[in-house]
């Protein structure tokens, strides 16, 4: 596949590739179509045939070239799959999109300091297990650290100190970048404002800039009501102390916070199922 997409990436190679799609022909007749020399289209033609896309064969004088169908095929199949990828449910590409329309509204309205403050997100989960389970995921900072970033970051450092006036400290680094040599995506410090056990959680915390000012403060609420067998988490975010430069940073609110806070349910389910399983296999 690599020695076919060489050699149709180059243009003089395409063209020779579109006149042989139509009928076979020979090198004289391609050159004169191509307008260019013999010799150089010969050695386009020879490099097609290396990489399996053209045939030739000698008619007397002449040496006929014809276009095989199967590599161009497999290599259409092989793009169409790509582009489902793309295009499919869920596919990250989506919500980069999404994230990059947020990055251009954002930066244009942040036009002087305060911008943004009074602004407010709020984030409602259904969440599958008693408050107590949740609680832990919410305060105990291994398992902070397994859903506490959107789906491309992963946590490189954290604390979280759940008592009033206890110290967070959240930074992270690309989801892919497992031995850390790459660069910290970001850092961010708190304080927990409110602790009431099962029930509720305040903090504050902000990002910081790359020079460790605040980008802004995110005031943060968290409820935790009984539902069934589960527990309904509401959660609020209050702006203030906006930066110009802070615009880049909320605009990722909405989507990261969110996809934390899926991942966040999603473990819990898992965790939940696991334990369910576990259970009953005792009793049997």
């Amino acid at each position: 596949m690599d020695a076919l997409l060489t050699a149709l990436a180059d243009p003089a190679r395409w063209r020779l590739v579109k006149l042989l799609a139509e009928r076979p022909r020979p090198v004289g007749v391609l050159a004169q179509l191509a307008e260019a020399r013999q010799p150089q289209t010969t050695k386009h033609l020879q490099t097609l045939e290396r990489a399996g896309v053209v045939t030739s064969q000698r008619t007397g004088q002449r040496r006929v070239y014809a276009l095989h169908s199967a590599p161009l095929r497999e290599l259409a199949a092989v793009l169409s799959r790509l582009a489902d990828t793309v295009e499919g449910a869920g596919n990250p590409r989506a919500t980069y999109d999404r994230h990059g329309l947020g990055l251009r509204a954002e930066r244009l309205a942040a036009v002087e300091p305060g911008w943004a403050d009074g602004r407010s997100f709020r984030f409602l989960r259904s969440l599958p297990v008693r408050p107590e389970g949740v609680w832990r995921h919410l305060t105990q900072a291994p398992l902070l650290a397994r859903w506490w970033t959107p789906d491309d970051l992963r946590v490189c450092e954290l604390v979280f100190e759940a008592r009033e006036g206890g110290r967070i400290v959240q930074e992270y680094r690309d989801a892919e970048d497992a031995d850390g040599s790459g660069p910290v995506a970001g850092r961010a410090e708190g304080v927990v404002d409110e602790v009431r056990p099962h029930e509720g959680l305040a903090y504050r915390l902000s990002p910081l800039l790359p020079d460790g000012s605040l980008a802004f403060t995110a005031h943060v609420e968290l409820g935790l009501r009984p539902s069934g067998s589960g527990t309904d988490l509401d959660v609020h975010w209050r702006l203030t102390g906006s930066t110009v430069e802070a615009a880049d940073f909320i605009a990722g609110i909405e989507i990261g916070f969110g996809q934390s806070l899926d991942k966040l349910a999603a473990i819990l389910a898992a965790d939940s199922h696991d334990t369910d399983i576990t259970d009953t296999g005792g009793t049997t």
